[in-house]
């Protein structure tokens, strides 16, 4: 009943240690609560809350206009309704190096288990656009070192995300995103997230340059194919997120459920697609809260 009874120390915990065991752990992007809720009864490994999706959810597109109190605020909403671990993408930091470091603390206060921070410029554009632009390499780093050295939790995940690599065409995109990865690293970063990679082969080189996990964005119209499961692990790769699939999911049927009672008057011919009572009150513990009210509320000695 109400929230997780697991602390986010022992959540962040869990998770370090099944990325030390060399699992491979999908993350399917949680646009509410709720679906934290469901994320977790289909028995996932984590939960990851999109800026994009966040973004998306204010009715703004993903060009860096949401702030980290909102951020924290969604986060910390979604990471204390699921036993999951929780990582957020916290963009660029919101800030300079001392704004990096607030981020990373306010976070750790939300309850998530990690973030990643990237090396775009601020403003950033979503991931799997184009006409990107990147900070230096010395900026770039000084954002992970910030953030390493602000964390309190030393198992809070510190992820540096690179889009370097659709910044640079052909081969040699690849090489300046390892060698800046492999520098992230270095920094303290513990994975990465290579942003925009176009092939199995691309993910392996990174997996293998570095001694630390390496994240895949299979985010639908993106630039890299929608790969499977065994395909990325073959490739070295231990954390699959799945940022935007819930929310367009979501979207596409409510759109779809929005034109039929404007074509026939009803949404009858929708209620078969539809998430039933008894399932929402399944997901949201309804049982539970009855018998509290039974139990104690209405108690009486």
């Amino acid at each position: 009943m109400l929230y997780s009874h697991v602390t986010p120390s022992d959540k962040r915990a869990a998770l370090r240690a099944r990325l030390a065991a060399g699992e491979l752990l999908q993350l399917p992007g949680a646009f509410n609560p709720l679906s934290a809720r469901l994320i977790e009864d289909k028995g996932f490994d984590g939960v990851y809350v999109s800026g994009a999706v966040i973004s998306a959810d204010l009715g703004l597109p993903d060009i860096g206009l949401t702030t980290l109190t909102e951020v924290a605020t969604r986060a910390g909403q979604i990471a204390r309704m699921t036993d999951l671990p929780a990582i957020v993408d916290a963009d660029t930091g919101f800030g300079e190096p001392m704004n990096v470091a607030r981020t990373v603390q306010t976070l750790e206060d939300a309850g998530v288990a990690g973030c990643h921070i990237e090396d775009q410029v601020n403003p950033k554009r979503c991931g799997h656009l184009d006409g990107k632009a990147t900070v230096d390499l010395e900026t770039a780093t000084k954002r992970i070192r910030a953030a390493v050295d602000a964390r309190r939790d030393p198992n809070f995940l510190v992820m540096a995300r690179t889009d370097v690599r659709a910044s640079v065409e052909g081969p040699t995109g690849l090489r300046v995103a390892i060698d800046r990865a492999k520098a992230l690293v270095d920094a303290g970063a513990d994975a990465i997230f290579p942003e925009a990679m176009r092939d199995l082969a691309e993910f392996e080189a990174v997996a293998s340059a570095v001694d630390v996990p390496v994240l895949a964005n299979m985010t639908e119209f993106g630039k890299s194919e929608l790969f499977t499961r065994d395909q990325l692990a073959a490739v070295g790769v231990q954390i699959v997120i799945y940022p935007v699939t819930l929310l367009r999911s979501a979207m596409g049927a409510a759109e779809r459920t929005l034109d039929m009672i404007r074509e026939t008057g009803t949404q009858d011919g929708a209620v078969g697609e539809m998430q039933t009572r008894a399932r929402l009150y399944e997901l949201v513990d309804y049982a539970g809260y009855n018998h509290f009210d039974t139990e104690i509320f209405t108690y009486r000695p």
